[in-house]
């Protein structure tokens, strides 16, 4: 047999010990906030059924799922047809009968509804597990990587998204990742864009587009939204929020006079209005809060609030946590009139941004505290027996 060349899949890892100390101490920190906030733990599997999954990310995160293929003759059933036509919506279906979770917050809304006999609401959950997403790999982004998600279902009151900032503020204050951005918007103010530009029914291929503002600049949204079928004049009603900058205020008072003949609009604002006043009386410790009127959070479950954390500035990574408010997730799955929300923490991303600017303590990784010189069996065993004391 040929010797094999070691390697790994594109996107994934081995941790070492001191790499694994690391990820660690920041899981420790972000658990202990968690259960102070009066969240408790689940776990879900590592993967779902194909169709608890498809559907819920819109077309781009349906794409980024992995999918497994079935046990066995997994073609045996498939129609020479469906084969020759090359139909990969129609394919898929019929050959994967499961897929790997690609984030922690469609498993918890299957978990809610099956489990919803035994939950108290509102129900405050945490979990810390590894997702998947077939993404083209680069810094700060892989195939394989961990979220800490807290999410509260059974309540719409707006207290949620206030204690959730205060949350994210209070997780990288305790790792002393000073000066991160909390960015703000709501989906009801991108509905309102669509609204008053007379694209109520692109409102998916809206919200894709401007989601990649960060990524392909102003002038690749521009075109993306135009290959999609948004005119040129409806882009140049909205064009001012591009470029939009100042204090929390004044951004608000400019969306007050773009969205003033949508009434969605308008609860929108007055919803992120609620959220930044009870911010300001109660003050965050060392993080911002700052409202991106272009922040849209590619995932169509989104309702309300939605929320995406930046390192601090000089590191350039992408982002570090985010999250929202959902009303509908659990009716996919029969149970109605459910409202949740919830935030992520990027874990490999947070490591990366410690590692960049030398927060990690000293000592991590470090597990020696007596060295024993063995000199023959009577020091073995000496040694060992300590061993064991400790």
């Amino acid at each position: 047999m040929a010797v094999q060349k070691p390697s790994l899949p594109k996107g994934t890892r081995d941790f070492s010990p001191t790499e694994l100390a690391k990820r660690n101490y920041i899981t420790d920190k972000i658990r202990a906030e968690f259960i102070k906030f009066g969240f408790q733990p689940i776990e879900t599997p590592s993967f779902e059924n194909y169709e608890t999954l498809m559907g819920k990310y819109g077309e781009e995160g349906d794409r980024l799922i992995f999918k497994i293929l079935n046990s066995g003759n997994f073609a045996e059933k498939v129609s020479s047809i469906d084969w020759e036509t090359k139909n990969v919506s129609k394919l898929t279906p019929q050959i994967c009968e499961k897929a790997l979770r690609y984030d922690l917050t469609v498993p918890f809304a299957r978990y809610v509804v099956q489990h919803q006999n035994d939950i108290t609401f509102p129900f405050k959950r945490f979990q810390i597990q590894p997702v998947w997403r077939a993404d083209r790999p680069q810094k700060g982004r892989f195939r394989e990587f961990y979220q800490c998600d807290a999410d509260v279902v059974g309540s719409n009151s707006l207290w949620q998204e206030v204690e959730f900032v205060q949350l994210y503020d209070a997780v990288f204050t305790s790792l002393n990742l000073k000066g991160v951005t909390i960015k703000i918007n709501n989906r009801k103010i991108l509905s309102g864009f669509a609204e008053v530009i007379g694209e109520s029914e692109k409102l998916i291929d809206f919200t894709v587009a401007l989601d990649k503002l960060d990524k392909i600049g102003q002038e690749g949204v521009i075109n993306e939204m135009l290959s999609k079928g948004i005119s040129n004049q409806a882009i140049e009603k909205i064009s001012p929020i591009f470029g939009l900058r100042g204090t929390f205020s004044e951004k608000i008072n400019l969306l007050k006079e773009i969205l003033k003949d949508s009434e969605t609009g308008k609860k929108g604002i007055e919803e992120l209005e609620f959220i930044e006043k009870a911010i300001t009386h109660l003050s965050l410790q060392t993080a911002i809060l700052d409202l991106d009127v272009t922040l849209a959070r590619g995932l169509n479950y989104y309702t309300g609030a939605i929320f995406e954390v930046s390192a601090p500035e000089g590191v350039a990574m992408g982002s570090i946590g985010g999250g929202g408010r959902y009303d509908d997730l659990t009716s996919i799955f029969g149970l109605k009139g459910i409202s949740g929300v919830g935030i992520s923490f990027g874990l490999d991303r947070i490591c990366l941004v410690m590692e960049e600017l030398n927060l990690f303590p000293q000592e991590i990784g470090d597990t020696l505290d007596v060295l024993c010189i063995n000199f023959g069996e009577k020091e073995a065993l000496q040694s060992l027996k300590l061993d064991s004391k400790n």
